[in-house]
């Protein structure tokens, strides 16, 4: 086979989706060619459907490093799928359901802490160490949904990480933060906390709108 052809990165994806944003970063950031397939999400291609087959979503990313895939691949889906939601109901709700979706972040963090450092840091033994020269599809993940956590604590008069329970996760996203990648697309801390702020009041609306009525 074609060298050219066995080192092709293929992404399938969507030029709207923030998560195939996500991977054309990392890609970028790592000066890896790639190429890019827009794909229609009303009729998705039959590649797509064979390499994602239960979930049927973008983004897709094709190569032929099975190591380096399944690191990436995995502890970047096990942070989407188990993380995003979890995080995102913690913002949303209040009361037993806020408390229960925190105790499962917490969870889902410990196993990062765990389990995933040493794998995703298998170069420094779990260390967590992220530059701009070496940040992979991991970070970026971690980094856009967990990167501002001091704003959500702020926000929730919450704990969501801690320093004594996840020292691993606690250093590796403030070592994201301090990458000036990261630093030069952050907004201004007050402009997370308003954004915050808006879309919590806004998600509990409907509930304050129930006890008044």
């Amino acid at each position: 086979m074609d060298e050219e052809v066995e080192n092709k990165v293929i992404l399938h994806g969507s030029f709207a989706s923030p998560y195939s944003k996500r991977i054309e970063l990392a890609l970028r950031l790592k000066s890896i060619p790639y190429q890019f397939v827009q794909e229609d999400l009303q009729n998705k291609s039959q590649t797509l459907l064979r390499y994602n087959p239960v979930h049927k979503k973008i983004p897709v990313l094709v190569h032929n490093d099975p190591y380096r895939r399944s690191k990436v691949r995995f502890w970047a889906n096990y942070i989407q799928l188990h993380l995003y939601d979890l995080v995102i109901k913690v913002v949303k709700s209040e009361g037993e359901e806020q408390k229960k979706a925190l105790t499962e972040v917490k969870e889902k963090l410990s196993v990062i802490e765990k389990e995933g450092l040493k794998e995703i840091f298998s170069d420094t033994d779990g260390e967590p160490t992220v530059t701009n020269e070496t940040m992979s599809l991991v970070d970026i993940v971690m980094c856009t949904l967990l990167s501002p956590y001091k704003a959500h604590e702020e926000v929730l008069g919450l704990k969501i990480i801690d320093p004594e329970i996840v020292p691993g996760v606690y250093g590796w996203i403030n070592a994201i933060n301090e990458t000036s990648v990261v630093k030069d697309l952050s907004p201004p801390y007050e402009q997370i906390l308003e954004i915050l702020r808006a879309f919590r009041q806004m998600s509990l609306s409907p509930v304050l709108e129930t006890y008044q009525s």
